[in-house]
This record gives structure tokens, sequence and C-alpha cells, in this order.
């Protein structure tokens, strides 16, 4: 590739990033974006053409490739301009005759295809595809000096001689060679190969979509009746009976007077089936029926069609053409009661039609449209003879732009970037090209890129301009990525999922500095967006509280995402206060889910250095709250390990010790859960904050789940552990002043579920009280005063 291409292209994404905000400049047809780089495409491929004819150095394939990236930049300015432009006000055909039955056919046809968006794309793509047509100008058989001249010449020598040519026509009318009952009559060779080259250059003229040049060769050619079978495919059109909107770049080279006149044709239908007839006819050869067939395509004519596509657009051009036929005629024809010039006088003697199109109308054009996509699809493996094949990058491109489905091209060519599977192609780094200015075009027009994929993509343009030496250029498409940038690769990260060990996502965040990003606002959007999409999998917290288990299942996929989110802002002590804000929602959750071992699975994840911040100072406090539960928690289950050793075989010495032990653990506990209980653990004030009432409603949660769980649990701790404490009967029974407090109003944190309600507990004290009357006496207050 040229060097010079390089920094053109450079040079027209630099002016067009200044009109960014500017979509009529973006999308203007010779100087936007688009139509700059086909521009610079056409100069470089007429320049490679010129050295290819003195050094030979330029292979076919590098012309080709040049060339369909051409007619892409040519397709998706078509294509985008229409998308992104407000479609005009055009009447519906029927409103047209409601108001004017003689309403012409082809004024009808403009309003069908404005009703349609996808028959207004496919008309677009045809005029593209006869834009880039070869030019039938290589085909153009001449002059000739006579109709049949060498024919008749022949058969007139054999009058004078009386001995008529062998296998020669004896009659020189259009239908000679095609008579029934004429077999293997012919034409004079010279005549026969100028016929056939002039049927050659008809069918290459329609296919360009030049049907005057066409009409005009038939006339050079003296076959004025081929001319008219030709000029039939013209709607009939007379504006001067017209009542339609004038649109300035549809309205044609005329002059006043020539506006009053008609032209098209009246007859197109019964036209269209002698068309119809001729293309399916065995006595005419196949270029003559493809040329009746490409003049008025339909489901049954398209094999001629196919027979004589060579390449990918002829396919391509063949499917359009018969879509857009099929649309039109299925239009007209739904129509045809109260247009005139379809149905005589019976037109102005029917009533008026609905003007709202009936359900089966609807459902003709959905079947119609699912159709056509569905046969567009089926190009994706079509084969053909000549040119590139359907897998082509550029045909896959133009393909997806038809379908409208760039953001899937983008991914998909990004996916084989990452796969590694046009790094040995010829054209990786024309292709690679074409696709960053693709994503930043898009970008530019404000349609749907892939983030991730436009990363991709255009970190390999960078790596193609370091190769080639093109170092100036790489801080521009470095900062192309604009204001998105970190979002980007921040998304990218995102996708590692939990692909990646802790140590590849750290180097996988230090390559974002290598690259001019913001590695703390890196590090900060990714953990945000893995939370995000983590809990866009997990189920929200909210419903009955949950029950906890000592044995808990070990985290999901989501939920070790979401724990693991918080390893991004962790990398960095820049980050620890965006990484404890982080841990605060994380903890809140699996907390409020009664995922006790997930939470403490995630404390021994994160640095100490966070328990040492002190702002936030409410992120910071909740944060020690989490700390302290767990202590809490902790001094519980060593209280249960604990009562788990004592054995009925002990010695006096050993059941001292361990007695001592179990007696201190329970102090221990019963200390850290009363200091918990009375010192507003979890309480906020803040509900009215921007976004904390979620946080509000979680911590609330919290509570409800874990402050009847701890004053249970000790309460349970304490009495069965009378036998051998006996002063803990009387803590447990003081415990109930705590709760029933109004300063730390516990009594709230109780619910309506069964085994967290208030009664369950009150149940527990009154089997206390009567375990304190176990040592005798009627006084049930006397244990409190032992």
């Amino acid at each position: 590739m040229s060097d010079s291409l390089f920094a053109s292209c450079a040079e027209v994404l630099s002016v067009c990033q200044a009109n960014k905000d500017n979509l009529e400049a973006l999308l203007h047809p010779e100087t936007g974006f688009a139509p700059r780089l086909q521009q610079l495409c056409e100069a470089q491929l007429a320049e490679l053409h010129d050295s290819a004819g003195t050094d030979g150095s330029v292979s076919i394939s590098e012309l080709d490739a040049l060339k369909m990236e051409s007619d892409t930049w040519a397709l998706l300015q078509a294509l985008m301009s229409l998308r992104k432009s407000t479609p005009p006000e055009y009447p519906h055909p029927r409103e047209l005759l409601a108001a004017n039955p003689y309403t012409p056919p082809a004024t009808l046809a403009q309003s069908i295809m404005h009703s349609s968006p996808l028959l207004s794309e496919l008309v677009v793509v045809r005029e593209w595809l006869h834009d880039s047509a070869p030019s039938p100008v290589a085909l153009d058989p001449g002059a000739t000096n006579g109709y049949w001249r060498f024919t008749r010449n022949a058969l007139l020598q054999g009058k004078r001689t009386g001995r008529t040519g062998a296998g020669l026509v004896t009659e020189l009318d259009p239908d000679a060679v095609n008579r029934d009952g004429v077999e293997e009559k012919g034409l004079a060779p010279d005549d026969a190969a100028y016929e056939k080259a002039v049927l050659q250059a008809l069918y290459a003229h329609v296919r360009a979509g030049q049907l005057e040049e066409a009409v005009e060769l038939c006339r050079k050619a003296n076959q004025p009746w081929r001319a008219a079978s030709i000029r039939g495919a013209l709607l009939f059109q007379w504006r001067a009976i017209a009542n339609e909107p004038r649109e300035a770049d549809t309205m044609d080279d005329e002059d006043a007077e020539d506006s009053h006149q008609w032209r098209g044709n009246v007859r197109r239908r019964l036209w269209k089936k002698v068309c119809s007839q001729a293309a399916l006819s065995n006595s005419l050869s196949p270029t003559e029926r493809a040329l009746y067939a490409a003049l008025a395509p339909t489901a049954q004519t398209a094999i001629s069609l196919k027979a004589v596509a060579r390449t990918w657009e002829d396919h391509l051009w063949t499917l359009v053409s018969l879509a857009c036929e099929e649309r039109l005629s299925a239009g007209l024809s739904v129509i045809e009661r109260e247009c005139f010039w379809e149905n005589g006088l019976g037109a102005l003697e029917g009533g008026a039609a609905s003007l709202v199109p009936s359900n089966a109308e609807t459902e003709a054009e959905e079947e119609w449209e699912q159709e056509v996509i569905q046969a567009l699809e089926g190009l994706a493996n079509v084969q053909v003879a000549e040119g590139a094949p359907a897998d082509n990058p550029y045909h896959v491109s133009q393909l997806h732009i038809i379908l409208d489905r760039t953001d899937a091209l983008l991914e998909a060519f990004a996916s084989g970037l990452q796969e590694g599977t046009y790094i040995s192609s010829p054209e990786y780094t024309t292709m690679t090209r074409f696709f960053a200015h693709l994503c930043l075009f898009l970008q530019m027009i404000d349609m749907p890129v892939s983030p991730f994929a436009t990363q991709i993509i255009l970190e390999a343009y960078l790596q193609v301009l370091e190769v080639a030496g093109q170092r100036e250029l790489i801080a521009m498409y470095a900062g192309a990525l604009g204001d998105n940038a970190v979002e980007r690769y921040a998304l990218f990260l995102t996708s590692l999922e939990l692909s990646a060990d802790i140590n590849e996502r750290r180097l996988a965040l230090t390559r974002a500095r290598e690259h001019g990003l913001d590695i703390e606002r890196v590090a900060v959007v990714t953990a945000e967006r893995t939370i995000e999409k983590a809990f866009s999998i997990l189920p929200p917290t909210k419903g009955p509280l949950p029950f906890i288990s000592g044995m808990e299942p070990p985290p999901t996929e989501p939920e070790w995402l979401l724990v693991r989110s918080i390893e991004w802002t962790t990398f960095l002590e820049s980050t620890y206060d965006t990484a404890l804000e982080q841990a605060n929602v994380i903890l809140r959750y699996f907390l409020g889910h009664g995922r006790v071992q997930v939470v403490k699975t995630l404390l021994d994840m994160l640095p100490p250095e966070l328990g040492t911040l002190r702002e936030p100072e409410e992120e910071a406090t909740e944060y020690m709250h989490y700390r302290q539960f767990f202590g809490v928690w902790d001094a519980l289950a060593r209280v249960v390990e604990c009562e788990a050793l004592e054995q009925p075989q002990m010695n006096k010495d050993t059941r001292a010790a361990w007695l001592s032990d179990y007696k201190t653990l329970i102090e221990q506990a019963h200390e850290l859960v009363v200091k918990l209980l009375t010192t507003d653990w979890l309480v906020s004030d803040s509900e009215t904050r921007t976004g904390s009432v979620k946080r509000h409603h979680d911590l609330v949660r919290i509570r409800q789940i874990y402050v009847p769980e701890l004053i249970i649990r000790l309460h349970s701790t304490l009495v069965n552990s009378r036998s051998r404490v006996p002063e803990n009967l009387k803590h447990a029974l003081l415990l109930v002043n705590i709760v029933a407090d109004s300063r730390y109003r516990l009594y709230d944190d109780f619910s309506s579920q069964p085994g967290r309600r208030l009664g369950d507990y009150l149940s527990a004290v009154r089997q206390a009280v009567l375990a304190g009357l176990e040592g005798g006496g009627s006084d049930p207050f006397r244990i409190l005063t032992v």
C-alpha cells in the first residue's frame, strides 16, 4: 500500500472529525467522509493501473481489493444518507388515487417506494449496482451498414442465381431465426456475430442501468423494434396530470413544453407478460433470454438471469432487481381497481377505497420483507464463476451494510483479528485500514458500533501504522478513540470475565497506560461495568429474608464475577477510595442474600489498607461495621468449635482448662455481640442523599437478617452453657433489657418471618426464665440477683 494513502486517509479523518457534529457535512455526496475515501481509492487505483502497465509490480488482487473498497464506500454513502435522513412526506398511493384516479403508474410507483423503507433501500442498492457495474463501452459492437446486410445480400444473390444459401433464413423479419418450423436456419456468420455482440452489449447496458444507451444502441444497429421493447420497461408517466410532490433531485431535465408530454408504457403489464415468455423461450440465446428477464424480472424468469450471472455482484443485482419488481407489481396490483390506467373507466365508477392498508396487505408486506432478507442472507454462500467469492471480506461487508448489520460485521471482524484469522492474508493491511475508518465513520454519524470491536480494530490498525513507519499518524488514531477511549478499553477488560487470573488482569490494566489512557479511570470504569454485568445476571435483593445456613453452596459464576470485580480497583492505591465504595456495594448484596461465606472470601481478598481509610466517612464506617460483624460471627463460631471439643473421658485438669477456655470464649462473644447491638451497627440516617435510598433499604434488610440472628444465637449460647457456667443464665435474661431498650430499638429489626419474629425470641426468654427455677424456689427473677 502506498504511504501516501495512509496520510490521505488520516487527512480525511482529521477534516471530518472537525465536523463530527455536522451530519449534513459528514454525509455530503461529494465532500463527505465516504465520498472522500472513495475518491482516494479511485485515485490510488488509477495510479496502480499506471504502474501495473509499466513494471507489473501490482497484483490483480490489489487492484480488485481497491475497486471493491471504493464500491463499498459508495454503498455506505448511498445507504447511510438514506437511513440518517428524515424521509420526505409522500402521500400513500390510495391517497393519490382518491384525489386523482388518473394518477400515472410512475407516480404511484414512487409512492409505493416511499411507503416501504426496505424497498427504498433496495432501489438505492440497485442504483449502486448500476453505477459499479463493468462499463459496457468495451462491448460496443460498433456501427453497421444495414440491417442484417450480409444475410440480405446472400438472399438476393440466391434469388438471382436460383441457389439459396444453405442454412440461411429465407425471411428477414426479426423473428425469422426463431420462428417455429425453421430448423437449423440462421444468419450469415458476420451478421450472427454482430447480433451476438449487440445482445451482449444490450445486456451490459441494462445491467448498468443504462436503458437510454441500450435504446440508442438498438437504433444504431437498425433494430428499432428492439429499442421499443426495451423502452417498454419504463412506467407510464404524464406529469401534466400527476398531482405529485415534485422533488428537485428526481425531476427530469425537461423544459416546460416537454413536461406536458406523456412517456413510458401504458400497457406495461401486458409487455411484462410477453417479456417473461421471451425470457423462458428455449429458441432464444441465453443472452437474449437474460436481457428480457432483466427488463421484467419475475420469480419464473430469475433462472435466465442466474444463468448469465458470473460475479457475486451479478447475483446480488439479480436478487435486488427481482425484489424491487415484485414489490412494485404487488403494490400496483392492490390498487389497480382504483387506477384508470389499470382498470379503465371501472376505476371511476367504483366506490372510494379505504385509505388504511388491510391486514392482508400488511401481512403480504411483512412476508415480502422476510423473503427478501432471507434471500439476501443466502448470498453469503452463493457460488460465483468469476471475481471475488462470496466470503470475500468486502462482499461480506457489503451484504452486512445492505442488511443494516454493521455492528455484527465489526464484531465478526474484531473476533477474526483476535483469533489471527486475517493476519496472514495479503489484504490484511487494506482490510484493517478499511474497517478502522468504517468504525470511525459509523461513530461520527451515530450508528450503533460495538466499543469492544472498535477497540480491537483500531488497535490492529495502530499496529499496521507502526509497521508501515507511519509513526506521526499513530497519535491521531489513538486520539480518535475520543472521550470514550476509557469506556471502550474498560469494556474490553470487562469482557475478560473469569477467563483471566489476577496477574493477567493486572497486565491488561497496565497496558492502558502504554496507550496513553488514564489507568485509574480505566480501573474504576472496568470495575463498574463488571459489577453492572454481574448484577444484570444475579437476582435482585428483595423478597423473603434468607435462611442462614452453615453449609453454603459454592459461589456461582456470576457471583464469583461480582466478587472478582473488586480486583480492578485494588491494583492501585490511588483507586482504594473507589474500591472501598464498591466493596460495600458487593458486601451489601451478598449479606442481603445470606451468603456469609462468600462475603468472608471477599473480605480476605481485600487489601488491609482499605480498613485504614477515613474518607469518605460514611463508606469507611460501613466497611468497619462489616469487619466488626465478622469479628462477632467468628467469636460465636469459636464458641461452637470449643463446645465440640468437650469429651466425657476428659480428666480433671483437662476439663478445667477446657472449661476456662469455653467460659472465656463465651465472655468474648457476649461482649462483642452486646457492643455491636449497642453501637448503631449499620444504621444509616442519610436516606435522602442521592442514590442512597437503595443503600438504606439494603442496610435495613441486613439488620433484619443478622440482628435477630445474633441475639438468638447469643441467647442460645448463654442458656445452653448454664450447666457449666451458671451465671450465663443471668446474662441471657439481662440481654432482654438491651433488646427492649428504646435507645437501640432492636425490637424493630425483628420481622414477621418464622425464626426472626420477636415472639420467637420472647418464647426463648420464657424458657430461660423457667430454667432459672430449676434450682428451686418460686421467684422467677431470683436468678437476676444471684
